[in-house]
């Protein structure tokens, strides 16, 4: 499970009835819960999310325990009026918003470059449950490595990427993390603040984090019981 921050894993821990250990391993420090959970405060943005995440990924591999699923997992911003604050999103789609080249004909993805991928597709039936147990709403989660702070691009964003629900900083690189070890990846995002002007104020970054764990007191069991088989 990777979140940005240490206040978002520490957010995710509540929901389970004990706090774990640290461990550390080459690169990252892990907070093992008993349950069988990782828990990682992989960093903010895409490139430092990538490489804790696959540092992680890397040593369970070594140790012989590959993991089965990445969670990228966090607060993020919603875009109004489908995402109020307090809502949660999960992610059916993972897509870098800003990964591609700006021309006088307009934005060009990474993929119509010729390169690499700019979206990672969580597994169908996982979203589904994770949407049922939580009230989550599924849609796109965009990835950026700049933080959106105007109306105007908001609504570039929006109208580039219709389905977009949620914007955070680090899905999409633990994603990449996640596909390059050949592991099946899922992001949940708790709605802090609207997607647009940054209105400190306005922001309710302890009610998104109070969802978040609200939603791994539900989620556990469904990660659990989830079969991969079944995508």
């Amino acid at each position: 499970m990777a979140t940005a921050v240490p206040v978002e894993r520490d957010a995710v821990a509540r929901a389970f009835p004990d706090p774990g250990a640290e461990v550390p391993r080459p690169g990252v420090t892990l907070r093992r819960l008993p349950e069988g959970w990782d828990l990682l405060a992989a960093g903010v943005g895409p490139a430092l999310a990538a490489a804790s995440t696959a540092a992680a990924l890397t040593a369970a591999t070594l140790d012989g325990a590959p993991y089965g699923l990445v969670v990228s997992a966090g607060i993020g911003g919603g875009f109004a009026p489908d995402t109020p604050l307090g809502s949660l999103v999960v992610a059916d789609e993972i897509t870098a918003a800003d990964l591609g080249a700006e021309t006088a004909d307009g934005f060009l993805p990474v993929t119509e470059l010729g390169f690499g991928t700019v979206t990672h597709h969580p597994p169908a039936a996982l979203v589904a449950a994770v949407a049922a147990a939580t009230g989550a709403r599924p849609g796109t989660v965009l990835t950026g490595s700049t933080v959106t702070g105007t109306a105007e691009r908001a609504a570039l964003l929006r109208a580039r990427h219709p389905r977009a629900l949620a914007e955070g900083m680090e899905g999409f690189g633990v994603a990449e993390a996640a596909a390059a070890h050949g592991a099946p990846v899922l992001e949940l995002r708790a709605v802090s603040n609207p997607v647009g002007p940054r209105d400190r104020a306005a922001w309710r970054i302890g009610d998104a984090l109070a969802a978040l764990t609200e939603a791994f007191g539900k989620l556990a069991p469904v990660l659990t019981s989830w079969n991969p088989h079944d995508d």
